[in-house]
């Protein structure tokens, strides 16, 4: 990992720039167990990623320094799915459809608020 030094005594100096090349990252998990075992894919995921990845889009959000809408492998939260977790704020959310999909790109991929209801309880793993 490269360190970035900083001159402190140069004061017209420009503030550093950020190591982030989106503003929100939004990833959901997609997984899909074998066996019949409890999994994101079983409860429509992928239409949710869709859902949110043309959301997004249409609000023209979806270019570099906004957000990026990713696919995911199990991220281990299997008794609290779906789920989706947005970074870099480490935000956890269990949806159920459209709606849920809708009020997460509204109020926290577009305005930086955070949907409570719709927040993953911190106990729930795989």
């Amino acid at each position: 990992m490269t360190e970035i030094k900083h001159d402190e005594s140069a004061s017209d100096a420009p503030p550093p720039q950020s190591a982030s090349y989106y503003k929100r990252h939004i990833f959901f998990c997609l997984n899909e167990r074998t066996a019949g075992e409890e999994c994101c894919a079983t409860h429509n995921a992928q239409a949710a990623f869709d859902r949110c990845k043309s959301q997004i889009k249409a609000a023209g959000l979806s270019a570099p320094g906004q957000v990026r809408v990713n696919k995911a492998g199990c991220l281990d939260r299997c008794a609290a799915g779906p789920v989706a977790v947005v970074y870099p704020e480490g935000v956890w959310y269990s949806y159920v459809d459209h709606d849920d999909i809708d009020e997460i790109v509204e109020s926290h991929l577009k305005n930086g608020k955070v949907v409570e209801r719709l927040l993953t309880p911190a106990h729930l793993g795989r």
